[in-house]
């Protein structure tokens, strides 16, 4: 009896042991994937607000406490008959799990928020995007509000706006942000940051000490000697981001530092073109700076584009070569009656159902929106007043 008794013991602990890290790791999974979607249908609501035009809002679960309580049982009975004969022993055991769950969700409101997402994203965004080997004609599209073309020194000439209901500008924008597709996809596009050595003090007269060279080598500063024995300070700069059809590198230094010079007049929310004539694809020169537009206004250009102001097919310059793709919207989604028959992003609004187009290209899209809202919001504790619900 002992020894049947102590294995069923065991057995039942082992029992215990093996459902609490399962339903633990259903449990996580679950709540992220959750958390995922939540935020995806919100952006997607946003959309139809804009559509119906009503206001947007926003809300963010901040934070998800769940208590998971694991418990083991195990009885044992008999019955023992005289004289000898057969021992009859019952032995049950059983574990079980339960998890309580604590929600808290925040209306995101105030003035922080809202400068942020009524602030123009700055040009490193669009680098970092690019950089990340997206189509650089998507980004543009949904990133851009239009381009300032400028002179040669950087005055402004005029502007070509990304908005459908100006439809010679909207056209001519495409054909610009397809023909940077075209140079980028056959490697013939530089996109990033212009890099030069700042100076820092032009003439130094005697020595610097060895303490300070050494100590200024982590902070990127560089001492120098000069033709005449004075000596000067230097440090490695990263300047503005630049869209080029030629190799920065080949400028000298002190051409890179009066580019971004020239290209500091404006606002960081610009990315400065430069499609040279003596380099490819310069049979359609541009010079210029496309302006980036803010979270509000990507929001509102998607959701006009539903039924307001729809984007439309827009062929490329026949000096542009072929690209791989070219769709009328950058973001299309779909206004139903019905509930779509889809695992995408879908919310019912105002007795519709608007969901994400099917397609490559738009799922692309739909998932760069997430992370242009994540990188706007940025960090939302202590905004407004946290709803708490438990479970």
């Amino acid at each position: 009896m002992l020894r049947l008794t102590f294995v069923t013991m065991v057995a039942a602990t082992v029992l215990g042991g093996c459902v609490g890290p399962p339903v633990l790791e259903r449990q996580v999974l679950g709540y992220d994937e959750v958390t995922s979607e939540i935020e995806q249908k919100l952006l997607l609501l946003n959309v139809a607000r804009v559509d119906v035009g009503r206001p947007i809002h926003f809300t963010t679960t901040s934070s998800i406490a769940a208590t998971f309580d694991w418990s083991t049982s195990i009885n044992v009975g008999g019955n023992i008959q005289e004289p000898s004969g057969t021992n009859f022993f019952n032995f049950n055991w059983g574990a079980s799990a339960s998890e309580n769950p604590t929600f808290s969700i925040i209306p995101i409101s105030g003035q922080d928020f809202t400068r942020r997402i009524l602030t123009p994203f700055k040009d490193d965004v669009f680098e970092f995007l690019v950089f990340q080997g997206d189509a650089i004609d998507r980004i543009t599209r949904l990133m851009g509000a239009g381009i300032n073309v400028q002179n040669p020194d950087g005055s402004f000439l005029r502007f070509i706006s990304n908005e459908p209901a100006k439809r010679k500008e909207s056209e001519e924008f495409r054909r610009i942000a397809t023909h940077l597709r075209w140079l980028n996809d056959n490697r013939k596009l530089f996109v990033g940051s212009l890099i030069f050595d700042e100076t820092l003090v032009a003439d130094f007269e005697g020595v610097p000490r060895a303490e300070d060279i050494i100590n200024g080598l982590d902070k990127g500063l560089r001492w120098r000697q000069k033709p005449d024995g004075n000596y000067e300070l230097t440090r490695l700069q990263a300047g503005r981001t630049v869209v080029l059809n030629y190799d920065p590198k080949a400028l000298s230094d002190r051409q890179r530092f009066e580019l971004n010079e020239k290209i500091k007049r404006n606002p960081s929310g610009f990315v400065y073109v430069d499609i040279r004539p003596d380099g490819p694809g310069g049979d359609f020169p541009i010079q210029g700076a496309i302006k980036l537009r803010s979270m509000l206004q990507i929001i509102n250009f998607i959701g006009s584009g539903i039924a307001a102001d729809p984007e439309f097919d827009v062929t490329p310059d026949r000096r542009t070569g072929p690209v791989v793709e070219n769709p009328a919207s950058v973001l299309q989604v779909i206004v139903s009656d019905s509930e779509p028959p889809t695992r995408l992003a879908s919310v019912r609004y105002d007795g519709r159902y608007y969901t994400i187009n099917d397609t490559q290209w738009d799922r692309a899209t739909f998932a760069y929106l997430g992370d242009l809202f994540q990188s706007a919001v940025g960090d939302v504790e202590d905004v407004g007043i946290p709803i708490t619900i438990s479970k």
